[in-house]
């Protein structure tokens, strides 16, 4: 009996669930010029803001948090296309609680240094 109780409270920590948020074209806590004839397409990326569970979540997770670091993976990035939004949870009692937003980087090449980047 102890062992099966054992086994319950494992698989239940390491339980947890990706739930879809949102599906968008474009997204970006940037400012830049989407008429631009100098936007090209980059890499796949996905950035993620997290915390740690134990009980209660130490923190709250971020959107802009996630699509920031996922941007931000590129300097010369200024946005993400075909983007994912998702909500993380996996915890129970202990774990993590997070936001990941995963898409195309978008990339400038009128920023300095930038002229040979993307696609």
């Amino acid at each position: 009996m102890k062992k099966l109780a054992l086994i319950a409270v494992a698989l239940l920590t390491a339980s947890g669930c990706t739930v879809r948020v949102a599906d968008l074209t474009v997204a970006s806590s940037k400012n830049f010029d989407l008429n631009s004839g100098k936007l090209v397409k980059g890499q796949r990326v996905s950035g993620e803001d997290t915390y740690p569970v134990f009980i209660l979540p130490f923190g709250v997770p971020n959107m802009k948090t996630a699509i920031d670091r996922a941007i931000e993976s590129e300097k010369c990035a200024v946005g993400l296309s075909d983007v994912v939004l998702s909500h993380l949870s996996h915890s129970f009692i202990i774990g993590s609680v997070g936001m990941r937003a995963e898409g195309d980087l978008i990339i400038d090449k009128n920023q300095p240094g930038c002229e040979n980047k993307g696609v």
